[in-house]
């Protein structure tokens, strides 16, 4: 696949991977959308872009799902047509399960899972009126196997895939593909962002995150993959090795997340 005359839509596009991602994609003979809470930043972004004039920015809050069906319409009225829906938007979360509030486990599916999944829905009529369409959807290394001290975020990221697994099985037959990215650890903002046992930002960066893929190296591979339409693809440094070995024994990983530093 090219990206030759796409319109690609990028949510979580002020900082981190989208951010780096929307740079990326300009330099693509492309149109982009991007979308976050903060226009300013947005607008940032957009400026830092090869061609900005080729560049839409949307605001959008992912926790407001009641405004996803007139944020598709936006995104569609834009260029004319929106080609792939980069789901990148999302927030983690740091903390044991026993101190966690049930409010910050509702957060998490609200924006990972809920706001993903009400967007995607938004804009499913779309590709299938036009019998093409490309999900990407960023999860997590967490999609797939657990670790401590982010439950709610694992349990966001687990449900991101049973939903998109079944979407790309009940739209094949409308040439709808949909990508699973996989982070690991990546270097950016997440760990700071990453809301605590209390719904409060952590606000300082973990060891394993500070040590991550480089956000640049991480966004190369991540475009490879969606050029390659990959169903899923696991992005990271050794952690990304976890995903083999659960398949193999569900006991060994255990005991090696146990035995790890990830805090």
């Amino acid at each position: 696949m090219t990206f030759n005359n796409k319109v690609i839509w990028i949510t979580g596009a002020s900082s981190g991977i989208g951010k780096s991602l929307a740079i990326a994609l300009s330099k693509e003979p492309c149109k982009l959308i991007l979308s976050a809470r903060r226009t300013s930043e947005l607008e940032k972004v957009k400026a830092l872009c090869e061609q900005p004039e080729c560049v839409y920015v949307l605001p959008l809050d992912l926790s407001e799902t009641n405004t996803m069906s007139v944020m598709a319409k936006t995104a569609i009225a834009a260029f004319g047509k929106v080609d792939i829906l980069i789901n990148n938007g999302g927030i983690s979360q740091r903390s044991p399960i026993i101190e966690t509030s049930l409010e910050v486990d509702r957060k998490l599916m609200e924006v990972d899972y809920f706001g993903t999944v009400a967007l995607s829905k938004a804009l499913l009529p779309h590709f299938i009126a036009n019998q093409s369409g490309h999900y990407v959807v960023v999860s997590s290394l967490m999609g797939k196997f657990s670790s401590s001290y982010r439950s709610a975020y694992c349990g966001a990221k687990h449900a991101l895939h049973g939903f998109f697994d079944a979407l790309r099985l009940e739209h094949d037959k409308d040439n709808v593909k949909v990508t699973m990215i996989c982070p690991g650890f990546v270097n950016t903002n997440v760990a700071r962002n990453a809301l605590t046992a209390d719904g409060s930002k952590q606000g300082y960066q973990d060891n394993m995150t500070e040590n991550g893929l480089d956000v640049n190296v991480f966004v190369k591979q991540m475009i490879k993959a969606i050029r390659k339409e990959k169903f899923e693809a696991y992005i990271g440094k050794f952690e990304k090795f976890g995903v083999f070995v659960k398949r193999l024994s569900p006991k060994l990983i255990h005991i090696l997340t146990l035995r790890s530093k990830v805090k």
